[in-house]
C-alpha cells in the first residue's frame, strides 16, 4: 500500500556507512528520520497508533541498539545471519527476562522494517527474502531461550558458540 501523504525517502546505501563518530551521529539522525517515516508508513497501512508505536519502538531497538551500536553495520546492506544472531543470541542476553512472545513481536517489527526498506528501494528482494526467512524461525529461537535459561556452570560458552553474537 503506497502512502500518498509521505513521499519516498531519498536515501542512498552510502548514507548509512560510518567509520568516525561524526559519521555515526549523522547515520543515527538518518535512522531516526527513517524510523519516523516507518511509523507513519505503519499507520498508513491501517495499524492503530498503539500497534504502530510498538512496532516502531522494537524496530528502533533492533536498528540503533543492535545493528548500528553493537554490530556497526549499514542497515541498507544487510548480511545473512544478522537477524538470526540478533534473535538467537543478542536479544536473549540483552533482555532481563527473555521470552518468545516478546521476541516474536520484535521479529514482526524487523520484518516490517525490512519490507519498508525494500519498498524504499534500500534493499533487494533477495535481501528481504533471507531476512524474512531468519525472522520466521521462532521454533529455533524458543529452543535457544529455553537452553539459555537452563545454563548451569560454564555452559554459556557452548551455548554462545552455537550462534555467536558476532560473525
Amino acid at each position: 500500500m503506497t502512502d500518498c501523504k509521505h513521499p519516498e525517502i531519498e536515501f542512498e546505501h552510502e548514507d548509512f556507512d560510518f567509520d568516525t563518530i561524526e559519521q555515526e551521529l549523522r547515520v543515527d539522525e538518518r535512522c531516526q528520520s527513517l524510523l519516523k517515516r516507518f511509523y507513519q508508513h505503519l499507520q498508513g497501512m491501517g495499524l492503530d497508533l498503539q500497534k504502530a508505536s510498538g512496532l516502531a519502538y522494537c524496530a528502533d531497538f533492533y536498528l540503533r541498539d543492535y545493528l548500528l551500536d553493537f554490530t556497526r553495520q549499514n542497515l541498507a546492506r544487510p548480511q545473512p545471519g544478522v537477524v538470526r544472531r540478533f534473535a538467537a543470541s543478542w536479544f536473549i542476553t540483552h533482555t532481563l527476562d527473555p521470552e518468545i512472545k516478546a521476541l516474536e513481536y520484535h521479529l514482526e517489527a524487523i520484518r516490517e522494517l525490512y519490507r519498508f526498506l525494500h519498498h524504499q528501494h534500500l534493499i533487494s528482494m533477495d535481501e528481504l527474502a533471507f531476512i524474512e526467512d531468519e525472522a520466521s524461525q521462532a521454533g529455533y529461537y524458543q529452543q535457544r531461550i529455553e537452553r539459555f535459561l537452563a545454563i548451569k556452570g560454564d555452559g554459556y560458552v557452548a551455548w554462545e558458540a552455537e550462534c555467536p553474537q558476532r560473525d
